[in-house]
């Protein structure tokens, strides 16, 4: 399908639907848009957007765990938040926390706000995350699903040029069946899942 300014295709096992991989975007064409973000760790009304991810999150968890914020972008607030909670909290961004040897470590859970959407190549990075998630550890994803193809063209979430991929909870699902892992979807545009014991 096309909508400006991207052809788009839809995978028929998992129902994602994903921008033409020849037109994916720059990274420096990403690095300016992601500076427009304000993430700001005091921001009481971006807490309250984040508390969507973290009280179902913070629900699941034992004490004291170790987690890791991937994708946290200029102001890991999510990191803050889960820290204030107890947790020991470890951040990773491409872009501005570019910390490779955080990638060689597992943790008990990881947290993708508003990042899953941004993939280039998704099923690599969810394998990735897979790989830093200690057994019987928790993802917890927060994207906003798509619903309505009809709206498709003119959705607001899908205007952001480095939005290239977009989710369903069939999506989630999909992914967890392949991975090993539990689904939960607590609330809307927030996804849970477990990693298995193997």
């Amino acid at each position: 399908m096309r909508a400006e300014p991207y052809d788009y295709w839809r995978c028929r096992h998992c129902e994602a639907t994903f921008v033409e991989p020849a037109q994916l975007p720059s990274r420096k064409l990403e690095h300016a848009e992601y500076r427009l973000h304000r993430n700001d760790v005091d921001d009481a009304r971006y807490r309250r957007f984040l508390a969507r991810l973290a009280t179902p999150l913070l629900a699941r968890l034992g004490p004291g765990l170790c987690g890791l914020d991937y994708g946290c972008g200029p102001g890991p607030a999510l990191a803050a938040m889960l820290a204030e909670a107890g947790h020991r909290m470890a951040v990773y961004d491409p872009l501005f926390f570019d910390h490779p040897q955080r990638l060689d470590e597992v943790y008990d859970f990881v947290t993708c706000s508003e990042v899953v959407e941004h993939f280039h190549h998704p099923l690599r990075e969810f394998v990735r995350l897979d790989r830093l998630m200690k057994p019987g550890g928790w993802l917890a994803v927060m994207t906003t699903f798509q619903t309505d193809d009809a709206a498709f063209a003119h959705w607001h979430y899908r205007r952001d040029r480095t939005h290239v991929v977009f989710y369903r909870e069939a999506t989630f699902r999909f992914l967890a069946a392949r991975l090993g892992w539990r689904c939960e979807i607590p609330c809307p545009n927030v996804a849970l899942l477990q990693k298995g014991w193997g």
